[in-house]
């Protein structure tokens, strides 16, 4: 597969599963949608984010997954944004570690 291709398949794997976190959040959120997303978040990490890309990814990130954490917590009154964070929680989690292990190899081969 060729780079502008697998960034272009990434592209679509991102948009795809934030527009399923925010449907099924509202929805509600199986264990088949969640699998989903998590496969979805995997192939973002994988092709999505290049290199020069990653220190702002991952603060990104970051920031994504410890808000959407809180706010879920916080939000538990309203269940329909819980649900929300928490689908988009099982996006961004699974990006956010294979774009940070993918950042300590190449730190560890230089």
């Amino acid at each position: 597969m060729a780079k502008t291709s697998k960034k272009t398949f990434g592209s679509w794997a991102f948009l795809i599963g934030f527009v399923l976190a925010l449907v099924f959040g509202v929805i509600g959120v199986t264990q088949v949608i969640a699998w989903v997303l998590v496969v979805l978040g995997l192939v973002v990490g994988f092709l999505n984010i290049a290199d020069d890309e990653t220190q702002q990814f991952l603060m990104s990130g970051a920031v994504l997954v410890i808000v959407s954490y809180m706010g879920s917590q916080a939000m538990s009154i309203i269940p329909l944004l819980a649900n929300v964070l928490i689908a988009m929680m099982l996006l961004f989690i699974p990006a956010t570690v294979i774009v940070a292990i993918k950042s300590v190899f190449a730190l560890a081969k230089n």
